[in-house]
């Protein structure tokens, strides 16, 4: 299939997405659509509500929002990758306060991520608003390259305090050979991570949050990223410090992303 683009429930055209080309203010959620469904639904319909209000002060209401993603599914295959992403058209030097949101929603071919395990470069970086999954982060891109170029898969994110906070276009989870443990640090909260999380409770999997550093890497039991990609690939070396296999940990994982019921928007 073709990279399809939809603007508040029609096909985009090109003098609609010319504008966005050289616009950087604005947030998205990305998610795998399997036979017309998402998991977690709720949880990107409230990322998006809650980074509107943040960045422009108002949010699209999520019916409408979901009208949006179901228009987009209709035009394309069951099994997709899909982005939604909020932005204000632009129009000057600031977008519009309290405007509300454009939809830009883009689908194309599904995804499941390499299949690992990954080496992580550690690289110390804060991104701005860790909380909102905002565009135009050109350092996320450029430190995956750099990490590349020095024989890593990727890299991960040390903040001003020395604690490992998240990778570059993934949430990190660490296994102590009991719990599971989340970084205790400023950071994009992922879908998927919400997903597994609420799911590993009711599967009664211990949890724990707590800061994790570089330093901590060789007591580790096991080490994974994750996205809207996958719960889970295995990452078998942070840093110069290696990372055992956790089989039981990666199915673990899986087993809560696939207890998430999948619902149609």
């Amino acid at each position: 299939m073709t990279t399809l683009a939809h603007r508040n429930g029609h096909a985009a055209t090109t003098g609609e997405l010319a504008p966005l080309a050289f616009a950087g203010y604005a947030h998205f959620t990305a998610m795998q659509v399997r036979g017309g469904r998402i998991r977690g639904l709720d949880l990107h319909l409230e990322r998006l509500r809650s980074a509107s209000a943040e960045l422009f002060g108002r949010a699209v209401p999520d019916d409408r929002v979901r009208s949006f993603l179901r228009t987009a599914l209709e035009a394309g295959p069951a099994d997709v990758s899909l982005t939604a992403t909020m932005y204000v058209a632009p129009g000057g030097s600031a977008p519009v306060e309290d405007a509300e949101p454009d939809v830009l929603v883009r689908t194309r071919p599904p995804a499941t991520g390499p299949e690992g395990p990954l080496a992580l470069a550690t690289v110390e970086y804060e991104r701005v608003l860790p909380a909102v999954k905002h565009v135009g982060e050109v350092a996320k891109t450029y430190f995956m390259r750099r990490a590349v170029r020095d024989g890593f898969d990727d890299a991960a994110f040390v903040d001003r305090r020395g604690r490992l906070t998240e990778a570059t276009i993934w949430n990190l989870a660490f296994w102590d050979g009991d719990a599971v443990v989340w970084p205790d640090a400023p950071m994009l909260v992922g879908t998927t991570m919400g997903i597994v999380r609420r799911q590993l409770e009711r599967l009664g999997v211990p949890q724990r949050v707590k800061e994790v550093t570089p330093a901590d890497v060789p007591s580790l039991s096991g080490a994974v990223v994750m996205n809207s990609w996958t719960p889970g690939i295995a990452v078998h070396r942070i840093g110069s410090a290696p990372v055992p296999d956790a089989p039981r940990f990666l199915d673990l994982l899986h087993q809560a992303y696939e207890a998430e019921p999948l619902t149609e928007p």
